[in-house]
């Protein structure tokens, strides 16, 4: 393997080695076709293979029972804030948000444009450093669905607790699909964007229980349908491809290691080796409450900004890329995905050791 740096990005992320350099020769010639992948027809029989096999992983990987649809979308996990509200919600019906961080409040203003919108709890005004517990929120009795994200990138959250509800339980799982062992079951809807855990960009996967397609009285533009995309099998346009394909790359890799129960034993050693680190000295802080702190991003501060800047330009030169947090918060942030080693997380806190020594 050649010399590579660690990249601490939130997305899109680290991939496996492996994957990359499998993808690389199907670009040129897909299985010996003479055809590259991207050249492909999205309806040949080997590019149909590709996405049966993909959708197959998925649904063993993560326990998908028969009577969900899996759906390839395009336009990111940001076009599902009005998808969902627009397909499950009718004129004058409300649905319940949770609202803990910036993803959670852009799907916020998204429902507002198609139902009545009840937002339960926020975490707002302490810029969202912690999610609630089942006991901090009341969902509205006459609500179609409660929504939230499982894990906050921006802001190093996480619920490692689901909500419980006897209402329709839809979640953005864009950057910890597949982190952790769940019960599809429980859940009405799941999407994500494939770019941190699953793959490239691209490519937003929909996991939705058959009898909420066509529940909507809206006037859906067909694009905006699951129906369409249900009915055709993800091939009513021209999907995308190539990050189908490399999703289907990442699941074999994921199934060869061990599957979710592995990677989420790798994910908490992770995090507890770099939360460790964090907690050891009050000269790096976390941004999240104990309590939330997310498996996939980390998020810490320095005692100024100064230092932060510092910190960020020296850890690149070491080949600790990506680690500048968002704005919002500041510092930074340290995303540690499943395709992220171990020996990443190792290197970043011997640089912390080493940082903190010299900046005392």
């Amino acid at each position: 393997m050649p010399e590579r740096v660690f990249n601490f990005s939130p997305g899109p992320a680290t991939l496996p080695y492996e994957v990359l350099t499998q993808a690389a020769k199907d670009i040129v010639n897909f299985q010996d076709t003479g055809i590259g992948l991207i050249e492909l027809s999205h309806r040949s029989k080997e590019f149909m293979a590709v996405t049966d096999e993909a959708e197959a992983l998925l649904r063993e990987l993560m326990g998908i029972p028969a009577n969900y649809k899996v759906l390839f979308l395009q336009g990111g996990a940001s076009t599902q804030f009005a998808m969902v509200a627009m397909n499950l919600l009718s004129p004058g019906q409300t649905a319940t948000y949770l609202n803990t961080g910036v993803w959670a409040k852009n799907a916020i203003k998204e429902a507002k444009l198609f139902g009545n919108v009840q937002v339960a709890y926020s975490s707002e005004s302490t810029n969202y450093d912690r999610v609630p517990s089942s006991d901090e929120y009341e969902v509205a009795p006459e609500s179609e669905y409660l929504y939230f994200v499982s894990n906050n990138t921006i802001f190093g959250t996480q619920f490692h607790e689901f909500p419980v509800t006897d209402k329709t339980l839809v979640c953005d799982m864009s950057s910890d699909i597949m982190s952790r062992q769940l019960d599809v079951s429980r859940f009405g809807l799941i999407f994500a964007g494939a770019q941190k855990n699953m793959g490239p960009a691209g490519v937003t996967v929909v996991i939705i229980r058959d009898d909420l397609i066509g529940k909507s009285k809206n006037f859906l533009p067909t694009m905006f349908n699951y129906k369409t995309h249900a009915d055709k099998g993800s091939m009513f346009n021209t999907p995308p491809c190539f990050a189908i394909y490399v999703v289907g790359l990442v699941l074999k890799w994921l199934k060869k290691i061990g599957g979710v129960a592995e990677i989420e034993q790798r994910n908490r050693a992770k995090a507890a080796l770099l939360y460790n680190r964090i907690d050891a000295t009050d000269f790096y802080r976390g941004h999240a409450q104990p309590a939330s702190r997310s498996l996939m991003n980390v998020t810490f501060n320095l005692p100024t900004p100064e230092l932060e800047a510092s910190f960020a330009k020296q850890a690149t030169s070491k080949g600790l890329n990506g680690l500048k947090g968002h704005r919002s918060v500041g510092g930074m942030r340290a995303s540690i995905y499943n395709a992220f080693p171990y020996e990443g997380v190792e290197a970043l806190v011997a640089f912390m050791d080493e940082f903190e020594k010299g900046n005392r």
